[in-house]
């Protein structure tokens, strides 16, 4: 995934400043982004806000006039641009960052052209834009991570106790996630019914692109699965020299 060539495009009008630089980390993580442009209509005193951060972040700005009141002018330049973006091959994936549901077929043809696509919005995003992703991620959970990287440091080491929640949840871990998780366990499990844990979130995202242990107030699946008390955790040295562990699950139900 380090070497993934990504393509990051912004719609103005519907994501705030204010988290640019937590988006523009967590974009990191899953690939380079060689190209980073932001499309709005610069004359309007709604975005003054984006101009502020632009320059410091090497955003390209890419000014679209809004011809029709009422309607977002910049869903048009930024579709034409990802499609000129996909026909010249020079990246590997795209980062679309919206709300809009108006990027949903843009997302589809992009994924049609084997692009990995993700897309970053808010809580409010409909739902066949989050679908249309191979995987999508909530702004508001961004915010968290410096909060649950403390509360990690002040753990005790020698605590096992069931992990609570590090940081507010969006989401509860409510019977339609916990039904999610079991299946999938299920679907993976070998023979003996254990599942390898690194397996496990991937397989999830491809079915629910908006899966994240963080939605839930955790940082890693691993104490998202220790917090639902709902499987059988096993460690198992993997045999390098480092004696990195390999987490295996399996259900108690």
């Amino acid at each position: 995934m380090q070497d993934l060539k990504l393509a990051v495009l912004i719609d103005a009008d519907n994501i705030p400043s204010s988290h640019i630089q937590e988006m523009l980390e967590e974009i990191s993580k899953n690939g380079t982004p060689t190209i980073k442009r932001i499309y709005g209509d610069w004359t309007k005193p709604n975005l003054t806000g984006w101009k502020n951060v632009l320059l410091e972040n090497a955003i390209t700005p890419i000014q679209q006039y809004s011809y029709t009141t009422g309607k977002n002018s910049s869903d048009s330049a930024l579709i034409i641009d990802a499609m000129d973006i996909l026909y010249s091959e020079k990246v590997n994936g795209f980062c679309i960052v919206s709300s809009d549901s108006d990027f949903t077929r843009l997302s589809t043809r992009l994924r049609e052209a084997g692009m990995l696509v993700i897309g970053i919005g808010e809580k409010k995003t409909p739902q066949p834009f989050i679908a249309s992703c191979n995987k999508f991620i909530y702004i508001e959970i961004l915010k968290t991570e410096e909060k649950a990287t403390v509360a990690k440091t002040q753990e005790k080491p020698e605590s096992k106790s069931k992990p609570q929640p590090a940081t507010k949840a969006l989401d509860k871990v409510d019977r339609k996630t916990t039904k999610l998780i079991l299946q999938s366990v299920d679907e993976l499990s070998d023979e003996s019914g254990w599942t390898f844990l690194g397996s496990l979130g991937s397989y999830i995202n491809k079915k629910r692109p908006d899966f994240d242990p963080r939605n839930y107030g955790f940082t890693k699946l691993y104490d998202l699965i220790k917090y639902m008390d709902k499987f059988e955790i096993d460690e198992r040295d993997s045999g390098g020299y480092k004696h990195v562990k390999h987490i295996y699950i399996r259900s108690l139900e």
